[in-house]
């Protein structure tokens, strides 16, 4: 006998439902509140079943609402496994044409959903991944907020010193960029500049910044149009300490991001192309890859497979389906363009769909589905990327 046990999760208290491979209930729907005396109620219920049979526990994967509890039910020694939310909907408009929908409901439909499923439960270094995945998303907002910061920047510099971005190639990232700002900041400072001013900046930047590119900015600072306000210097100082303390926290998260993936025995770093943060990304999106039977799976769960409708002798392929993790099909797309330069038999394919007429970010899709290929048979084999083998 095996028990199957629906887990419907919420912010405040969770949804469950126990019923046997007969489809007998064992234990009608029943809330738990999110704190420890609602898991104990929880484990408790659990213990009163047959040790000596399976116990199968599904839930949704709902964000870091569960977190807490899957953590507690590891502790406890129980497995578990989570689907896709779309998944639980689909199957539940599938076994039933009543519209009711309520927490109890769903505990039911989760469970019911487990039985018609292969059991694979979330592996036991999940603790690794976990925190990946926490690390990993959290350096996606700060690399957002980063980019606030600096949009920010350029709105006050285009009303002070608009000659200042298009003289940096339109980019306000690089130590030479940062450094003035930091050092001089307004037009009329950056104009007084002076030989010892361009010494200090190259023996402290290390870098070739030329003495006429030098002299053409401060030029351009002396016949700027834009309006040096003391207002918008205050607002200048402020969006560049918002922008280093931005940066600082990004450099932080991704230190514990290396510590974390170093526990981790992956492979997909050994591609050429994939940065450690890149990859540590994929893996905490995509593990554990044993879920996949096929990385055709592991392809829709990145939400790249492209949607298609057959009916009699129509067929349609449609757009990407998007569905699945934002995070790991965005991380794809973005090391995709990478590998255009690291990867000359990618490249090649990518030219072969532009060739084809396909528009840019078509052919670069095709050339993520490729990538998602490859990553799939190196964390399924346990190997690390092999130029040689590509074709």
């Amino acid at each position: 006998m095996t028990y199957f046990v629906g887990i419907d999760i919420a912010k405040h208290k969770h949804d469950c439902f126990i019923m046997n491979h007969l489809g007998e209930i064992i234990h009608d729907s029943f809330s738990f509140t999110n704190d420890r005396l609602g898991f104990t109620q929880f484990i408790d219920a659990l213990s009163k079943l047959n040790a000596s049979q399976a116990i199968q526990i599904g839930l949704e994967a709902t964000g870091h609402y569960g977190m807490n509890l899957k953590v507690f039910l590891e502790a406890n020694g129980f497995s578990f496994m989570e689907f896709n939310p779309m998944l639980v909907r689909r199957f539940s408009q599938a076994t039933t044409l009543r519209r009711t929908k309520t927490d109890k409901i769903d505990a039911k439909q989760i469970a019911l959903h487990l039985t018609s499923v292969e059991y694979k439960p979330y592996p036991n270094k999940s603790y690794h991944i976990k925190n990946l995945k926490s690390l990993t998303r959290y350096r996606d907002s700060l690399v957002k907020h980063r980019s606030l910061q600096l949009v920010t920047l350029t709105n006050i510099l285009d009303r002070m010193f608009p000659e200042f971005k298009p003289f940096f190639k339109h980019s306000l990232t690089s130590a030479t960029c940062v450094y003035l700002l930091d050092h001089y900041g307004t037009p009329s400072k950056i104009a007084r500049m002076n030989l010892d001013s361009y010494s200090k900046m190259s023996s402290k930047l290390r870098r070739t910044f030329s003495y006429a590119k030098f002299m053409e900015l401060k030029r351009l600072a002396k016949d700027t149009v834009g309006l040096e306000d003391p207002i918008l210097s205050f607002q200048l100082q402020l969006a560049l300490d918002a922008y280093h303390f931005a940066q600082s926290q990004v450099e932080a998260v991704e230190l514990h991001i290396a510590n974390e993936y170093a526990q981790i025995h992956a492979h997909i770093h050994s591609i050429k192309g994939i940065g450690l943060q890149s990859a540590a990304s994929i893996f905490a999106e995509a593990a554990p890859f044993e879920r996949f039977d096929s990385y055709n799976q592991l392809l829709a769960f990145a939400g790249l497979e492209p949607s298609r409708h057959q009916s009699g002798n129509t067929e349609v392929k449609g757009y990407m389906v998007k569905h699945g993790s934002p995070y790991l099909r965005q991380t794809l797309m973005n090391v995709s363009t990478s590998m255009l330069i690291h990867n000359p038999v990618l490249y090649e394919f990518y030219r072969k769909k532009r060739s084809e007429g396909k528009h840019h970010r078509v052919a670069l899709s095709h050339v993520a589905k490729r990538l998602v290929r490859i990553i799939y048979h190196l964390e399924i084999y346990n190997t690390d990327f092999d130029f040689a083998k590509m074709r």
